[in-house]
């Protein structure tokens, strides 16, 4: 696997030049997003082994972040002071101590000039989502009656966007992910319910396509995981949120923010308007899916209170776009502060997050008891 080490920023009055050093040559792409400035490299599954840059406050170059996209692929993207064109990307093979680099060099634009161009290059036609079919909705409920309950857990972030970090290192992606397979254990164990993730690895999905999985499975029941942080590091606890356009409060609102930013941490297009989301924002249908979310949601919460500690607003609501799917009860779970000492000294802990797997089994089992 190419091993990448070594990342540079040049500032010039005329320019920025970005270097990006590796042992082995590979093929890569980088292109511009806007809303907000990016770019983005895209390049075959490396080795990161990136110790310290200077790309941090440079004339252009705010911000950057690196990781795996999807699996083969990796993705370095960078934030943008503002618009860029990309005037050259070329690679160079070793010479001297300097080993392969991939070069390139970026210039000041108009925001009138990036925005005609990047609608341009966004007016290509998308292929529709699959599992989205309208005239199967019938047939996918009656499959849903004659078979056993599909629970999909989704463990959030994951690969360019590890999510929050707690004050030892903790990484949201990883303990998220291991919650998801203990609960998957649990609930098969169980004996009533098939389990699906939405990934089963260190590796990113866009929001949306966490929906579509779902949605193409037919799922009776949506779980999002994830480990909150925040300023204030004396707030610990859990909670379950659902969806709502209002947020119960600040702290929701802005934690919806957050996890919204997924795909705009990873790289992703914002200008591609699915068919999928805008038939998700329409349909009248999602009224009952709330209903029923807010059902499981308290239920939830009551069950998680008898195995861990939980804010005192245990349940809240936010606009959180991984809860979108229209016909699927959808919660998301926060299983504490990872900027908390003690919650990420549990958070970390298997038999913790056994427990928490054991409260969300019971939670299900009592949801589905009343259907």
């Amino acid at each position: 696997m190419p091993i990448v080490d070594s990342i540079r920023v040049g500032d010039y009055k005329e320019k920025t030049r970005f270097v990006m050093e590796l042992d082995k040559s590979v093929k890569f792409n980088v292109f511009t997003l806007g809303n907000p400035y990016r770019i983005v490299i895209e390049l075959p599954k490396v080795n990161w082994q990136i110790k310290s840059t200077n790309l941090m406050g440079g004339k252009r170059i705010i911000g950057y972040r690196f990781g795996l996209f999807k699996p083969n692929q990796s993705r370095f993207v960078i934030d943008l002071r503002g618009p860029v064109r990309i005037a050259k990307a070329f690679k160079l093979h070793p010479k001297g101590i300097r080993r392969h680099r991939i070069i390139v060099d970026i210039v000041d634009i108009s925001a009138n000039y990036f925005l005609k161009n990047y609608q341009l290059r966004s007016t290509k036609a998308k292929a529709k989502p699959k599992g989205f079919d309208t005239q199967k909705s019938e047939n996918r409920k009656h499959r849903k009656r004659m078979r056993t309950r599909l629970i999909v857990l989704d463990p959030g972030h994951g690969g360019i966007d590890p999510g929050a970090r707690g004050r030892r290192g903790t990484l949201e992606k990883k303990v998220v992910l291991e919650l998801a397979y203990e609960l998957k254990r649990e609930l098969i164990a169980n004996g009533k319910y098939r389990v699906l993730l939405t990934r089963t690895r260190d590796v990113f999905v866009r929001l949306r396509e966490r929906i579509a999985i779902a949605h193409r499975a037919g799922a009776d029941l949506f779980i999002s995981l994830h480990a909150d942080s925040i300023g204030k590091k004396h707030v610990r606890g859990g909670s379950v949120y659902t969806l709502s356009e209002r947020a119960s409060d600040r702290e929701a609102e802005a934690l919806a923010r957050r996890e919204n930013k997924s795909d705009i941490i990873a790289g992703v297009d914002l200008n591609e308007q699915s068919s999928v989301v805008a038939k998700i924002l329409i349909d009248l249908r999602q009224r009952l899916t709330k209903n029923n979310s807010v059902k499981f949601a308290k239920i939830l919460a009551e069950q998680l209170n008898k195995k861990i500690r939980m804010l005192r607003r245990k349940h809240r609501f936010a606009g959180f776009a991984v809860l979108k799917a229209p016909e699927i009860p959808s919660v998301l779970i926060e299983m504490g502060y990872l900027s908390n000492f003690e919650d990420e000294k549990l958070i970390r802990s298997a038999s913790h997050r056994r427990k928490i797997a054991q409260a969300i089994v019971n939670a299900v089992n009592k949801y589905f008891a009343t259907k």
